[in-house]
């Protein structure tokens, strides 16, 4: 499939190299997560609102997996609105996760998929059911092309008090489709999310779960996703709390900074409806499906198996954005949320310290292609212009341990720490807002890369420190454990009351623009305290740049 330059890789997060915070999907155990608390199993039964199914408990955790939500999004309801599930009789099994979406592998990670009946959750819960209901938290993966929830084992939290629920939804191309003849095009994805969170409010006390004290929390793109449901009208009740990690929601894209050839664009995620079927359309065209009626071309695109959808090339990144100017996101979410026009709830919303380390450790230094001196000087070129010499003179390569890691602390600063503000102005000025900065820098990579490239504190790198990861956790320090048992607790803490605060924990305060340094907590292994964020990242010299 040749698409036209420009629109072939969408910005988002458009990389063939990466899935990031589908969390440990490189390592994830096949046949889901274990009790895993050296205690005997025994099987539970909890009834849904569709029926009976039969999980696994120990003496710490209930988990069931492989529930499913929606009815199966194939043949005429393939880009369809999920619907319903129909009830089923006797015990369904929930010890194992159910089907992955439809993804292919990554030179990352050899997992994928050509199965459409995947709507499917999974909940993990304390072993006991107290008379107080627990809060409630939703994990949305990342990525938005490939990853599943079953990938994420929440035990930690779960050790917490709290009933986790991770969530499958439809992936690339099946969550981003969009033709003129669709209701919902390009938002497909975040529609099944809502059905997740609408099952959720249905079913939560079975589990021993609050309805009405749910946090829905992401990192990456589904944080992007969090930030288009805190402006969606059919999310309006859905959740109470959020938690955006390394969320793109208002960044933008200057030129080359995800690729050399990937091109700028004003919103990191964000499409019009007129855009995404623009690229719909090329994907058509090279599917054989183009007709005069929409009608016939959506049936003919309905017909064709899943395995000739995921051969055309690109198809899963070109759909790694969010449409809007929709009955899902009637407004530009970025834009709404600076308006205040936004479902009010309180928000913890961060990114890591070196954010951009893992995307020009995987295209270049980590896969045995350097990146130079003269790449530092194109790259600064193509992605500012005029403005190339000021960007060099403020980051000098004499200052850095390689021009990678200069090139890093660049796109960092002006792409990620600027859009990550953004998003903390934006919301403070109209609900409690807690933001944080993971520095960790010597996070261990979940991923199996080659080299010794410095990845510092990675992209989502702080996913594993909430969700357990044995390739992560197996080589802690007595320090990093800390930090993530601390992480942890003021995760549970926000899930439960709103604020990430509690005995025995740092003090967290929330972010306010008014202060003369608002407050932003960093969070490493020998220091939990406030960092002056827009100063370690240079925001008043980025300011100068449109």
């Amino acid at each position: 499939m040749k698409m036209r330059r420009g629109r072939r890789r969408p910005a988002g997060a458009a990389l063939a190299v990466v899935f990031l915070s589908a969390g440990a999907a490189a390592s994830a155990v096949p046949g889901g997560v274990r009790p895993g608390d050296g205690a005997a199993a025994e099987r539970v039964t909890v009834r849904t609102d569709a029926g009976l199914v039969r999980g696994v408990r120990s003496a710490r955790y209930r988990i069931f997996q492989g529930i499913p939500y929606a009815g199966a999004p194939k043949g005429a309801y393939r880009w369809a609105a999920p619907r319903p599930v129909r009830p089923w009789k006797g015990v369904r099994d929930a010890a194992k996760p159910g089907a992955l979406c439809p993804q292919v592998p990554s030179q990352y990670a050899q997992v994928s998929s050509e199965e459409e009946d995947c709507l499917f959750l999974n909940v993990t819960a304390p072993a006991a059911v107290r008379h107080r209901p627990a809060p409630v938290l939703v994990w949305i993966h990342g990525d938005g092309s490939v990853g599943a929830g079953s990938f994420f084992d929440a035990r930690r939290l779960a050790d917490r008090g709290v009933v986790v629920v991770t969530v499958n939804y439809r992936l690339g191309v099946f969550g981003g489709f969009a033709h003129p003849g669709l209701k919902g095009s390009g938002t497909f994805g975040l529609q099944d999310q809502q059905a997740a969170l609408r099952w959720v409010r249905r079913n939560a006390a079975a589990f021993g779960g609050d309805a009405g004290n749910v946090t829905v929390a992401g990192s990456s793109f589904g944080a992007a996703a969090i930030t288009g449901h805190l402006t969606s009208p059919g999310a309006r009740g859905l959740f109470h709390r959020a938690v955006l990690s390394s969320g793109e929601g208002m960044m933008d894209l200057p030129a080359g900074t995800m690729g050399p050839d990937v091109p700028g664009y004003p919103w990191f995620v964000w499409r019009t409806a007129r855009e995404t079927e623009d690229i719909s359309a090329e994907m058509t065209s090279s599917l054989g499906c183009t007709a005069p009626a929409p009608a016939r071309t959506l049936r003919c695109l309905r017909a064709l198996p899943v395995k000739g959808i995921l051969k055309v090339p690109y198809i899963m990144n070109a759909f790694q954005v969010l449409a809007y100017g929709n009955e899902t996101l009637p407004r530009h979410p970025a834009r709404a949320l600076r308006e205040g026009r936004f479902h009010r709830v309180p928000v913890l919303s961060g990114a890591t310290l070196d954010e951009h380390r893992t995307f020009v450790g995987m295209l270049y230094d980590a896969v045995g292609k350097p990146f130079t001196g003269d790449d530092y000087g194109r790259a600064l070129t193509k992605a500012f212009g005029g403005r190339a010499d000021a960007v060099r003179a403020r980051y000098p390569l004499a200052q850095f341990p390689s021009p990678a890691i200069a090139w890093s602390a660049v796109v960092t600063d002006r792409m990620w720490a600027r859009g990550i503000h953004a998003q903390h102005v934006a919301l403070s000025r109209y609900v409690p807002t807690y933001a944080y900065e993971f520095a960790d820098r010597h996070a261990p990579m979940y991923l199996p890369l080659p080299g010794r490239f410095d990845f510092g504190a990675y992209h989502a790198g702080d996913t594993p420190y909430v969700f357990e990861e044995p390739e992560v956790s197996k080589r802690f320090t007595a320090a990093q454990r800390w930090l993530s048992d601390t992480m942890t607790d003021q995760w549970a803490a926000f899930a439960r009351t709103g604020t990430p605060n509690g005995p025995r924990l740092p003090v967290w305060r929330p972010y306010r623009t008014a202060d003369p340094r608002p407050y932003t907590q960093s969070l490493a292994p020998d220091r939990i305290a406030p960092v002056d964020y827009a100063r370690e990242h240079a925001l008043g010299f980025w300011r100068r740049f449109p």
